[in-house]
């Protein structure tokens, strides 16, 4: 059976369910990090300036890399950007980030996956409870949606209250064009997709502070969030720092698989995580989470780590390293997003439309892109005029055609083959698909 198009069909029945989660306060909680962007506008001519005066040897990376002089910029950055790969580095001489801010002109712009999803469906009217790691005014500022909340004083309050007086946390994101060429020691090299490095220069993220009393309002609370995002720990590289932060959390992930047991726990890990953190994590994680969250670049590494080389081009190689990670982990299933397509592989979740929430994720995404902000409903709604990606309608008749004994839906994205931006997509996403677990009774 060819893909029904049901985009139009979830965006019209949004305000009753953003209507019914303010009601009977069935809203997600998004956690556990936030900082402020400084978005480098992307320009090829400046970016092949530095190249010329600072990239003295082929690009390459290797693992333990941090960027503590422009040549490492340079060659970091070069190797990334011939492939159209992203990533995230630590800058450690604050001299690098003085010259990228002196070299292109730059914005401000939310960071942080649970910050950057709790805006975007905030924007889309829902309420939304999170856990922030910089509260400075800036970044409240730019979550400040009505029914957006914070823990203070042991209770909920609008995140305008919540404000700290210290100093932001600035990540540097350098966002480049698919098509763009840059120069790599005499030669032009075409780059092949659109992407962003994130470069850190940031000890906060490091460590990961949580706050108690975010885990002890859960805890005590006898409502129950609608879903709970774990994500934010992709600039941790010490794995002992990880064992402290993971023994932190497991008593009170503990509770709320036994406390709140309709609430599904969400985990959404990253490619750019140190392979031993992103281990400890996802063993850790896989115990508690019901649904892990990655994109094609994060299967292909776990399959690899289980021994599983796969090519994400290809429909059986995709759903055997799908089946590889789900024999690993007691997790009900897994959400895979694309640019072509989002994907669910697993159990059938009770009472959840998984369609409803790859369809909300893939044209909340698909906004953003288009647009270069977090859409409002009807910004979502003008967005149904890009087509569906020919590769997503592939991939969706060829899960249709499969017979499996596992669950596999299959949503074709709203395909911009240039976005206007890249930042925050994943995030994006993952904001829309944890839509659809506000289930109405």
């Amino acid at each position: 059976m060819p893909y029904v198009d049901k985009y139009k069909q979830y965006l019209d029945e949004n305000p009753l369910l953003v209507a019914y989660s303010k009601e009977e306060l069935k809203a997600p909680v998004f956690a556990y990090t936030s900082n402020l962007d400084v978005v480098l506008g992307w320009d090829s001519k400046i970016y092949n300036e530095i190249l010329d005066a600072y990239l003295k040897e082929e690009p390459y990376v290797k693992e333990g890399d941090v960027m503590n002089t422009l040549e490492d910029f340079a060659r970091i950055s070069s190797y990334y950007l011939m492939r159209g790969l992203g990533g995230n580095f630590d800058i450690t001489n604050i001299e690098v980030c003085n010259y990228l801010k002196e070299k292109f002109v730059s914005e401000f712009a939310l960071g942080g996956t649970c910050a950057q999803a709790a805006a975007a469906i905030g924007t889309m009217g829902f309420p939304v409870n999170v856990h922030l790691t910089d509260r400075c005014k800036q970044v409240s500022e730019m979550m400040d949606h009505e029914g957006t909340t914070v823990i203070k004083d042991n209770k909920k309050v609008p995140i305008m209250q919540g404000i700290s007086d210290e100093e932001p946390v600035y990540h540097f994101i350098l966002q480049f064009n698919k098509g763009d060429k840059i120069r790599i020691l005499g030669r032009e090299v075409e780059i092949p997709l659109s992407n962003r490095l994130i470069l850190f220069y940031d000890t906060v993220h490091k460590e990961v502070p949580i706050m108690q009393e975010f885990l002890e309002y859960w805890d005590r609370s006898s409502q129950s969030p609608s879903s709970y995002l774990i994500s934010g720990f992709d600039a941790i590289i010490d794995p002992e720092v990880m064992k402290k932060r993971l023994l932190e959390l497991e008593p009170y992930l503990e509770c709320m698989r036994t406390k709140h047991p309709e609430t599904v726990i969400y985990f959404e890990g990253a490619f750019y995580m140190n392979p031993k953190v992103k281990e400890q994590a996802s063993d850790m994680f896989g115990r508690y989470a019901h649904i892990f969250g990655m994109n094609e670049e994060e299967l292909e590494q776990q399959a690899k780590r289980f021994g599983y080389e796969i090519d994400v081009e290809k429909i059986e190689d995709v759903l055997k390293g799908l089946e590889v990670i789900l024999s690993k982990y007691p997790v009900k299933g897994i959400i895979l997003h694309t640019k072509d397509y989002a994907m669910y592989y697993g159990v059938e979740l009770e009472g959840v439309d998984i369609e409803r929430g790859l369809t909300m994720g893939n044209i909340m995404s698909a906004t953003r892109a288009r647009i270069g902000r977090y859409g409002n409903p009807e910004e979502c709604r003008e967005t149904l005029a890009l087509a569906l990606s020919e590769r997503g309608l592939q991939f969706a008749q060829a899960a249709e055609d499969r017979e499996t004994d596992r669950m596999i839906k299959v949503v074709p994205s709203r395909y911009l083959e240039h976005p206007k931006y890249t930042i925050g997509l994943g995030d994006t996403f993952t904001a829309g698909v944890h839509i659809c677990f506000i289930k109405k009774k």
